[in-house]
């Protein structure tokens, strides 16, 4: 197996490529660079370079996975969290992050996906149907107070 030799130099500007494609997290970016066998004094070093130069900014990349999540995937707030926290994020980031989200959109998603969930369950039993709708919601990381009282309106 023939291991590719990078300088310092390409490696920063490999990563730098990367972090231009889409908005990287401090761990993304880390892992990369461990796929690299970057030693820690030139990790700690490109890592610095990334954040002066605005490459790899915490608060931007917390903002557009909450909106790309939510608009795309139509995750819910607690998924969201969910997912930032695994990536290392901070509590102020999470908490500016889902101040994207707008209130009237997130209600407006909610409604849409119980509807659509409920025209796909064919249970014919109340609670069951309510229950297989409901762990949909939830699974997909809206409020539990949310939910039930959006199942309250079937």
């Amino acid at each position: 197996m023939n291991k590719q030799v990078f300088t310092v130099e390409e490696i920063k500007r490999k990563v730098e490529y990367y972090c231009v494609y889409q908005d990287r997290c401090h761990k993304e970016v880390e892992t990369k660079l461990r796929e690299y066998n970057v030693v820690p004094e030139a990790r700690e070093m490109i890592l610095l370079g990334l954040m002066e130069n605005n490459f790899l900014n915490e608060e931007r990349f917390s903002k557009s996975f909450a909106r790309g999540k939510f608009r795309i995937k139509k995750w819910g707030k607690q998924r969201i969290v969910r997912e930032l926290k695994f990536r290392n994020i901070s509590a102020y980031n999470i908490k500016t992050a889902l101040k994207e989200i707008n209130e009237q959109d997130y209600m407006t998603t909610l409604y849409s996906l119980l509807e659509k969930k409920n025209n796909q369950v064919s249970d014919t039993n109340v609670f069951k149907r309510k229950k297989k709708i409901a762990d949909y919601l939830l699974y997909r990381g809206f409020e539990s107070n949310l939910v039930y009282e959006a199942l309250k309106l079937i």
